[in-house]
């Protein structure tokens, strides 16, 4: 099995793109179990999203607290909450940033990182700082864990297809395309 979890802020759609994540993955066949965090959260406020994919039936409902991949939709979540607590060693890390990998914080157990200058892609989309689905495309190429093709198809099974549906398609292959893939720390 393995766990992602999705950190964002309030407003940018972090619970809607594990939705779509999830609904890709079960088009490749895959068992998926996507559990929203909902609580206090407003708009601009760190929150999360996790997701747990397996070739088995999965039986478990809870929260994340050691997951595999991290998937960081917003490049300023990472100073107010520690989206590394918890990972295990080789993990993998999915970050909206447009800094080089020198610049960007990494937890001690990070062995794969891709970097996605999502922001400058969503401004130029949609004219608005909105990531989601940018870093759908970064997550695809990163961690080769759902196609491209996969992630369309959920987008028009999910609200994108009421909210610009060719424009997030369109993010999710810029994303990709944009989504610069590392291994780190002398990992394999």
């Amino acid at each position: 099995m393995t766990e992602i979890r999705i950190h964002g802020r309030g407003g940018q759609g972090t619970v809607l793109a594990s939705s779509v994540l999830a609904q890709a993955l079960v088009e490749e066949g895959k068992y998926v179990v996507a559990v929203p965090s909902f609580g206090f959260e407003r708009r601009g406020a760190p929150v999360a999203a996790f997701l747990r994919v397996s070739d088995r039936e999965i039986r478990a409902m809870t929260n994340i607290y050691h997951p595999d991949i991290i998937l960081c939709i917003d490049p300023t979540v990472g100073r107010t909450v520690d989206i590394f607590a918890g990972m295990g060693p080789g993990g993998t890390l999915v970050q909206s940033t447009k800094a080089e990998l020198d610049a960007v914080k990494l937890g001690p157990n990070v062995a794969k990182v891709g970097l996605c200058d999502a922001v400058t892609i969503a401004l130029k989309i949609f004219n608005k700082p909105i990531t989601n689905s940018v870093m759908l495309g970064a997550f695809a190429k990163t961690t080769g864990m759902v196609k491209l093709d996969s992630l369309k198809a959920a987008l028009e099974t999910t609200e994108f297809r009421d909210a610009g549906l060719k424009q997030n398609m369109d993010a999710i292959a810029q994303g990709y395309e944009g989504t610069i893939v590392h291994t780190v720390g002398g990992h394999a």
